[in-house]
């Protein structure tokens, strides 16, 4: 699945854990009915953003993620996350992608 959107904010890279870290950003997909998404890259790709720029219009390939948790009171909570995994800036025509060979 892709979204995009114009970049609104490119936040730092957070370190959640010694095994584990990740980095926010804000995507705003703009029209008649404009959506402000919360998006994540984590691990290595977390360096992805580092190319991007906060007002670049971009496609950005993501996956939906559910999970469940247990509060120290017994009460089950869900929560979900969008999981960027590659990030593309947008030019005139399609995407501008840094996967070419040369």
């Amino acid at each position: 699945m892709n979204i995009q959107g114009k970049v609104e904010k490119i936040f730092d890279t957070v370190e959640v854990s010694d095994k584990f870290r990740k980095r926010e950003f804000v995507v705003n997909t703009g029209g008649d009915y404009p959506q402000q998404i919360i998006m994540q890259m984590t691990q290595d790709k977390c360096e992805n953003l580092d190319s991007i720029k906060e007002g670049e219009d971009v496609d950005v390939s993501i996956n939906v993620r559910g999970r469940e948790w247990t509060n120290p009171e017994g009460v089950k909570k869900y929560f979900v996350s969008i999981e960027a995994w590659k990030i593309d800036v947008l030019v005139s025509g399609g995407a501008e992608s840094d996967d070419l060979p040369f």
